[in-house]
């Protein structure tokens, strides 16, 4: 009767222990660095448009004015790129930049540093047709 009992606790037990996840490998995707005046955000997917991770230049650590600067987007992408690489096996990627931020070079240039593969830089910024009404003439 002893043994029985030993080896019901032994299956409720493996029973409540969590199931490992398959680790997903994924050799290319998609890097869309959205660069503004105020900060930088690079976002991972795979090739049908899930995000798998992202970074920002607050999310490194960076306050206030210093958010917006071209070494906080490039600690940024470092910091992506070292995740992402460790995690799903990255090789190659296809960059989209939006934006007119300063961080979008440099966060373009530690993609291409720290090992990916760039296959394609695409501009995605966008460009207004007429844009806003101007001011009014000032009279003096």
């Amino acid at each position: 009767m002893a043994t029985v009992k030993a080896t019901e606790t032994e299956e409720t037990q493996k029973a409540d222990a969590p199931k490992k996840r398959a680790k997903r490998q994924i050799m290319e995707g998609r890097v869309f660095i959205k660069a503004s005046f105020n900060n930088t955000i690079i976002t991972v997917a795979d090739l049908q448009g899930n995000v798998v991770a992202w970074s920002s230049s607050s999310k490194a650590g960076f306050k206030g004015s210093r958010k917006s600067t071209p070494y906080a987007a490039q600690i940024a992408a470092d910091a992506l790129v070292k995740d992402c690489v460790d995690r799903f096996g990255f090789k190659s990627v296809r960059v989209q930049v939006k934006g007119p931020g300063p961080g979008r070079e440099s966060a373009l240039r530690a993609l291409e540093t720290a090992g990916l593969r760039v296959l394609s830089i695409q501009d995605v910024t966008g460009i207004p047709h007429n844009g806003c009404r101007d001011p009014k003439k000032r009279r003096i």
